[in-house]
């Protein structure tokens, strides 16, 4: 061989094979391939949209700030002065959490003061919605070395919902946690605990309260009991611990049934803000609560034969339904649609057709329509948007849930309980 062929040899390779897939170069690899290039992707996007938003946007922080409110309260308990005293006649974030709820945060005034305490929720806020991801992985079947994970880190962290949630530094991604916790904890037959996250959540959100007609469908009692009991109490513990509680009964809880129209994406608030008629809000919301009622129905034909699919999906139509019905829904909310859209690695899904996804983009996109072309339009679709994509969500469900044959309805769960940690 000539010096020059072997040169030629040198510089030609084979092509390149992968040994750890012996159907390499059979056409029966391309899926694994796939996958592999996904998470090559995913994983550095990933940590950028984490690093970005942690680092700089929730750095910056907002003109909404709902951390200095909650920071405010916590120091007011420590200091054994009235918790709730705000004027609750202006649009600022207001400290609106029920005394069991505010022993809980009570440790948060402990630090010094607001801008040392901050960085410290966000970074909890951003590992505990990395750990729902995580854990939402698990239970929908899925490793976290597969691609399915750095996927769902990357789209989450550029959704409205995480960001805002940092950027205004509140609570959310704790909840989005404790409702994961929930749903794993039911899944597998732990109720008492179970019950009792699910209390924490509601202790401070109530919002997550319909959340216990789930184990009533079951007839899980000791989730029932548990989620009922953990809340009465705290508050009753809490209740001569926080210093003026009898004003959480006499200023907050009115206020709390008070629709704002500033950024309330519920259907109250776009009814409030465009003057709709009492009788056309009225009809609205019966026909949105006939749909969620729908749904839930619907979707509780596979509480036995798919107990994960039944239990994502209702609670995401309760929550969403809470959401659009309520005096007060608000964008970020929607993160707590995450467990039903990880349905869609189920075999079955309403997460698997356009409308359920229509619905989801339009609460979690992450774009602002403000512009100097049309500022009052962009306004109105920033903040009413979510409102429709709640509505189309929870239609879509229904419409799902009713329209398979009971048949599939009863077919058994390709996922066995010991696919699930």
């Amino acid at each position: 061989m000539t010096t020059h062929s072997r040169l030629d040899s040198w510089l030609t390779a084979p092509p390149p094979a992968d040994t750890r897939d012996p159907s390499y170069g059979s056409g029966r690899d391309s899926g694994a391939a796939f996958g592999r290039g996904a998470a090559a992707l995913a994983w550095p996007a990933a940590v950028l949209l984490i690093l970005h938003r942690v680092l700089v946007l929730a750095r910056a922080g907002s003109v909404t700030d709902d951390f200095t409110t909650v920071w405010s309260a916590a120091r007011r308990f420590i200091d054994r002065v009235p918790v709730y005293d705000e004027v609750y006649s202006h649009v600022n974030p207001h400290y609106l959490y029920n005394p069991g709820a505010t022993l809980l945060l009570a440790p948060l005034g402990l630090l010094p003061s607001a801008e040392a305490a901050r960085p410290c929720f966000v970074a909890l806020n951003a590992v505990c919605i990395i750990a729902a991801l995580a854990w939402l992985t698990r239970l929908s079947g899925r490793r976290t070395t597969d691609a399915v994970f750095p996927v769902a880190l990357a789209l989450a962290f550029a959704t409205e919902a995480v960001t805002n949630t940092l950027v205004f530094t509140n609570i959310n991604g704790i909840l989005l946690l404790a409702l994961t916790a929930f749903l794993a904890l039911f899944v597998h037959g732990r109720d008492v605990a179970a019950g009792a996250v699910l209390g924490v959540a509601i202790v401070v959100k109530p919002m997550f309260a319909p959340l216990l007609l789930l184990p009533l469908l079951k007839l899980r009692w000791g989730a029932f009991v548990a989620g009922v009991a953990v809340p009465v109490v705290l508050n009753l513990v809490a209740w001569p611990l926080t210093p003026g509680a009898r004003d959480y009964l006499d200023v907050v809880v009115p206020y709390l049934g008070e629709t704002r129209d500033y950024a309330n994406s519920s259907l109250s608030g776009l009814a409030v803000y465009f003057g709709m008629p009492g009788w056309a809000h009225a009809v609205l919301a019966a026909v949105l609560a006939t749909a969620v009622a729908a749904a839930v129905v619907g979707l509780a034909r596979w509480r036995r034969s798919d107990e994960w699919l039944w239990l994502a999906m209702s609670t995401g139509v309760l929550l969403a339904g809470v959401c659009l019905l309520s005096s007060l829904g608000q964008a970020y909310y929607s993160m707590m649609l995450f467990p039903a859209l990880f349905t869609a690695l189920h075999r079955a899904s309403p997460m698997h057709g356009w409308p359920a996804w229509a619905g989801a983009l339009l609460c979690l996109a992450p774009l602002d329509w403000a512009s100097p072309l049309h500022p009052l339009a962009g306004q109105w679709l920033n903040t009413f948007l979510p409102t429709a994509g709640w509505a189309v969500f929870i239609v879509a469900v229904a419409a799902w849930a009713w329209a398979v044959p009971t048949a599939t309805a009863m077919q058994p769960a390709p996922l066995e309980e010991e696919t699930r940690p």
